[in-house]
């Protein structure tokens, strides 16, 4: 199996692999543009058939047909019904896109990649067979994360838009939205989107997702629907499962005012300003004297606060998207200064201590750079913790993991096998400042992207 698998460790393909998990976790959050959408594609479509071909080399023709006609079939509306079963075991995501499809020559490449080259002649101790196996585990990953299902975006306040059409829509069809037909319009409440994991699920976030919601509503309601004329003042009152809600649309969006009453009480008021909240929200407990009061300025609660018996019980400020950028930049230096503290300290232990250094066995000097990344991980994890609201899913996870070990072990081996270990502490000093390092990386990525 080891000599099967050793041809992974082609730089090439090493390249396309940290580059398809660079993309998917990091480029697409941060740029969101046609590059980044397509550049998961190709990379993926050429490590894919290589890493088969290293486990079945006597089929490599066959793995490359099938990996075209497996690609052409996921892009494709027919793959719609499996991916639904395997979604009852696995989370899947997959967006029908016959431009992805430009990304089939890169098969071509790979072809003549694994017959234009020569076997790769590695030695069999112990480094070699374990980078062989880190790779092989890290390209599995990535295929599995690279079709993670997309993150769900839900409303804390309703969210309906109005179209045109002849037809109610099967409501069996659509798990996200509920209809409610009124002549030849068509109200739509909206539970929830599909979007890419933000960075920060905010309030500005949401007002993104929100931005051509009636647009949005449309594509995806296959049944004979139409948008309404831009400017168009429609006042409804429709009966939904919560209660009655009073609707006023300016097109296809709410505009002003909004109530939902129940048993004769008024539960929900508020505004909205072209489908986005706006003004002062009033939520009250249709049993009991509890109101919570939500202060909205441009689409974006400031402040939240609940009263009882005409009492105020709490008052709780909530950052904007502007606050959350000021508070990331003080947070980036507020690491910068500990990672100048920390190299100062290395540099005054090797002043102190030189020519002399610390004595360790040549195992234990290997071990300890094979290892150190676990503790940079963890303290890594720790200040991400303290710092920001940091709740990554499994795949983020494994992504870190990948990365931290990757940039911490030719690290450690500068520092041991280099500039050498002066003292026992200097070992700590080293796994803070990477996992400062790598925090501050993290942080700085969502601050591009918060102000993207």
């Amino acid at each position: 199996m080891y000599n099967r698998l050793k041809n992974l460790l082609s730089p090439i393909f090493i390249f396309c692999l940290v580059l398809l998990i660079l993309n998917d976790f990091l480029l697409k959050a941060t740029f969101h543009n046609v590059f980044t959408g397509k550049l998961s594609d190709f990379c993926g479509l050429f490590i894919f058939p290589i890493f088969w071909c290293a486990l079945f080399p006597k089929f490599k023709s066959w793995i490359f047909i099938l990996s075209g006609i497996l690609f052409v079939f996921w892009k494709s509306e027919y793959s719609s019904g499996l991916i639904e079963l395997v979604n009852t075991f696995f989370p899947l995501q997959r967006t029908v896109d016959p431009t992805d499809l430009l990304a089939l020559p890169v098969l071509l490449l790979g072809w003549l990649h694994v017959k234009g080259r020569k076997q790769i002649v590695i030695s069999n101790s112990l480094l070699p067979r374990l980078a062989t196996g880190f790779i092989a585990i890290v390209t599995i990953f990535s295929f599995c994360a690279t079709s993670q299902r997309p993150y769900l975006q839900s409303f804390d306040h309703p969210q309906y838009v109005l179209l045109r059409s002849a037809v109610t829509p099967d409501v069996k069809l659509y798990d996200k939205f509920e209809f409610y037909r009124k002549d030849s319009l068509l109200v739509v409440k909206v539970n929830y989107q599909y979007i890419s994991r933000p960075v920060m699920n905010d309030d500005y976030n949401k007002n993104r997702s929100l931005k051509d919601l009636d647009i949005d509503a449309r594509g995806q309601i296959v049944d004979s629907t139409s948008l309404m004329s831009p400017g168009k003042i429609t006042a409804l009152t429709i009966e939904t499962p919560q209660g009655r809600d009073a609707l006023r649309f300016k097109g296809g969006r709410l505009e002003g005012r909004f109530t939902r009453t129940k048993n004769g009480r008024m539960i929900i008021e508020g505004f909205y300003k072209m489908g986005i909240e706006d003004s002062i929200w009033t939520f009250r407990d249709s049993t009991s004297n509890a109101v919570m009061k939500q202060t909205i300025v441009n689409g974006e609660r400031t402040r939240v606060e609940e009263f009882r018996d005409a009492k105020l019980v709490s008052s709780t400020g909530i950052n904007t998207r502007v606050d959350s950028i000021r508070n990331i930049y003080i947070k980036i230096g507020m690491l910068a200064l500990c990672m100048l503290g920390i190299i100062l300290l290395l540099r005054q232990n090797y002043r102190k201590t030189s020519p002399s250094q610390l004595v360790l066995k040549g195992y234990w000097k290997w071990l300890l750079c094979l290892l150190s990344p676990v503790f940079v991980w963890l303290s890594y994890m720790g200040l991400n913790i303290l710092l920001i609201d940091y709740s990554p899913d499994i795949f983020e996870t494994l992504a870190t993991i990948i990365f931290i070990f990757m940039a911490t072990c030719p690290l450690m081996f500068v520092a041991v096998f280099l500039i050498k270990l002066r003292k026992e502490i200097d070992i700590v000093l080293y796994c803070l400042l990477f996992g400062l390092a790598c925090s501050i990386w993290t942080i700085s990525g969502i601050l591009i992207e918060l102000i993207n």
